[in-house]
């Protein structure tokens, strides 16, 4: 009996090793190319969003606010505001607004972009009518990085900057 032995191949050949990395890198390639694509779109919307989301909310609080006011002051600081003293047109940090109450008295109340240890902030704070002004009531915003206010021509502006440098300016008058 004549027995012939088959040579098995075991093996992969050079041609199709190089096909097979060839396949793997090009499928790594447009993986990272698909990976760095999200992640320079996840920082423009997140550059973004302060813009879309945050500015729109503060703008609508303060407008609710200066809306109902019966007239306001600006201050650098709320110790100015609190003593009515070194009142300016321009580059306040500091909204002092009074409203008239139904009875017909009058409150105050203060919006003030300071820094009170945990980072910069627009504090809210309701003015009592004796003792001390305490700690703030709430706050509007903690991610701007600076908000000022200003009158130009009897008009109230609010220039909000972003915590990535983009600058809004919002202009308003009390109520009538």
């Amino acid at each position: 009996m004549n027995v012939t032995a088959k040579r098995v191949n075991r093996g992969f050949t050079l041609f199709e090793l190089a096909l097979a990395i060839t396949g793997g890198l090009a499928v790594a390639a447009i993986s990272l190319t698909l990976v760095n694509q999200q992640l320079s779109f996840m920082k423009i919307f997140g550059a973004q969003t302060f813009l879309t989301e945050e500015a729109p909310l503060i703008n609508m609080h303060v407008g609710r606010m200066v809306g109902k006011a019966e007239r306001f002051r600006l201050h650098a600081s709320v110790a100015d505001a609190l003593s009515g003293s070194n009142p300016t047109t321009s580059g306040a940090p500091v909204l002092v607004m009074n409203f008239r109450l139904p009875d017909g008295s009058i409150r105050a109340s203060i919006l003030s972009f300071e820094d009170r240890g945990s980072g910069k902030a627009l504090y809210y704070y309701l003015v009592p009518v004796s003792g001390s002004l305490g700690t703030p009531q709430w706050f509007v915003t903690k991610q701007a990085r600076n908000i000022t206010f200003a009158v130009e021509n009897g008009i109230l502006r609010m220039t909000l900057t972003g915590p990535n440098g983009e600058v809004i300016t919002y202009s308003g008058t009390m109520g009538q």
